[in-house]
């Protein structure tokens, strides 16, 4: 069984013209990151990957993820977990409240209290847990958004630019974070930026479209 998220002879039109073919393993752990100017596909390879390609758009190929191919199953059998440039955090729920969304519903009262003030913990957030997220600075928002997609237990990470908004101080660290949950989960990864530096602290491949 192949392990990683694997594009077999992947190959995406518009409306018949041809915009990208993408053949390539991202290994467990591994980073894999895909560069290109706007226009180019980049965010049309995420949305294949998660299955939320737009009318117009068709696939060939193959998309697979630890050995099970996802290439048609709807968006929530995949088990991907994204991180887009805009935290996302939901705005009528607590801090404790979103990392909460992201739990299996069989984890109910007190078990599931502890598993969020563990997160909470991991991140450098404790005692943030009935905090209004809008109070967060941009790097909490991040770190929360990272952890509460972590907690859903996806089985392979994209990135959509989500460094892009963070202040030069905190974007090495949260960059630096989100990388080492990665590969400490085994996490494939791929990784769509204009930034040459997000590049280099991925490390590993980079392919460039257009």
């Amino acid at each position: 069984m192949d392990k990683g998220l694997v594009f077999d002879h992947l190959r995406i039109a518009h409306h018949g013209a041809a915009l990208l073919a993408l053949d390539a393993t991202v290994a467990p752990g591994e980073v894999l990151t895909v560069m290109g100017p706007s226009g180019s596909g980049k965010s049309t390879l995420l949305a294949a990957i998660i299955g939320t390609l737009a009318p117009g758009f068709t696939l060939s190929g193959r998309i697979t993820l630890d050995g099970t191919e996802i290439t048609r199953l709807p968006p929530e059998q995949r088990r991907t977990g994204i991180l887009f440039q805009d935290e996302l955090l939901f705005p009528h729920l607590s801090v404790g409240g979103n990392l909460g969304f992201g739990l299996p519903p069989r984890l109910r009262g007190r078990a599931r209290r502890e598993k969020i003030d563990a997160a909470l913990r991991d991140i450098g957030l404790e005692g943030f847990a009935k905090r209004d997220p809008a109070t967060l600075s941009g790097g909490q928002k991040a770190r929360v958004a990272l952890m509460r997609m972590l907690l859903a237990e996806p089985r392979a990470l994209l990135l959509d630019e989500p460094f892009s908004k963070l202040d030069a101080a905190r974007r090495g660290q949260i960059r630096a974070l989100v990388f080492e949950r990665a590969r400490a989960q085994g996490l494939p990864v791929l990784l769509v930026t204009h930034d040459p530096e997000d590049a280099a602290a991925a490390g590993g491949r980079v392919i460039t479209l257009g």
